[in-house]
């Protein structure tokens, strides 16, 4: 059985993975952008059974204006502030781990890049990546 482990940049909140993910994207959109203070979000999607949390509990902040007009619900350290994970109303068995706070990210490779329409320009992505210029 695969196990993945994780935690926040403090180690107030950790996390164990008992599954592979589904689903291995890179987020273009400008409110990914924002909460990773950075040009996109690298995300694992992963069955929320299939993951336990322990230490502090996440904070969450209720995203209402993401471009796809949906709720994303934004986890995060309520100590150091980092983002851990995602979720989405239309998709509650799933979870969107923020793989830059895996242990071990080794086996993160990006099948698909979201959101390319909103990419920064110095950003390049490969041509053999599939891209979605915006979510349908």
């Amino acid at each position: 059985m695969p196990e993945h482990t994780g935690q926040c940049l403090c180690g107030d909140v950790k996390y164990l993975i008992s599954a592979d993910p589904a689903m291995s994207v890179v987020c273009h959109c400008k409110n990914c952008q924002r909460q990773a203070g950075s040009a996109f979000s690298t995300i694992w999607a992963v069955p929320k059974a299939a993951v336990t949390f322990s230490g502090t509990s996440a904070k969450c902040y209720e995203d209402k204006t993401s471009e796809s007009g949906g709720v994303v619900q934004r986890y995060f350290c309520g100590e150091c502030g980092s983002p851990i994970y995602s979720g989405l109303s239309a998709q509650p068995d799933m979870i969107y781990i923020k793989t830059g706070t895996l242990d071990n990210a080794d086996d993160f490779v990006p099948a698909l890049h979201l959101w390319a329409d909103s990419k920064q320009p110095w950003v390049d992505i490969p041509a053999d990546i599939p891209t979605l210029a915006k979510q349908s």
